[in-house]
């Protein structure tokens, strides 16, 4: 996989090294993909305010997200320098996550887009409703004759 990292950044050398997410060989782009996956966004929302959250009190706030789930995407941001994990050696062993300088630097885009989603969700909704109602009304019905 490297090669093709390789491969990706000797084609699109500039004098200044860049990256686009719109190419499909792109290094950036495969983080920007992962940033987009289920839980991610909400996992870093939920440790903005830099306070170190335990893996059950991230599972309460995360609603729906499974244990398992939940591990990897920790795993995932960890291995990424998103978030720190902090094991404290007491019975039974704590453990404590945490956004790292690049996860706090992220988080302020991420609370951004929670803002905008909150206070378009209804606009969306109703954009919705009316190209739902525009699709039915120009789908054909089958008819209820019997073609037996």
């Amino acid at each position: 996989m490297a090669l093709k990292y390789v491969g990706y950044l000797e084609e699109t050398m500039t004098e200044a090294l860049s990256y686009n997410v719109y190419s499909r060989n792109c290094p950036a782009r495969w983080f920007f993909e992962r940033l987009a996956e289920r839980w991610v966004l909400l996992i870093i929302g939920l440790l903005r305010d830099g306070k170190p959250l335990r893996f059950n009190e991230l599972k309460r706030q995360v609603d729906g997200i499974s244990q398992k789930v939940l591990s990897q995407k920790l795993k995932q941001l960890e291995r990424d320098g998103l978030i720190v994990r902090q094991v404290y050696a007491t019975v039974p062993v704590t453990v404590e996550y945490q956004l790292t300088q690049l996860g706090l630097s992220f988080a302020d885009t991420i609370e951004k887009v929670s803002q905008w989603a909150e206070a378009n969700v209804e606009q969306m909704f109703q954009a919705q409703q009316q190209y739902d109602a525009q699709t039915d009304a120009m789908t054909p019905r089958p008819s209820m004759r019997y073609l037996g």
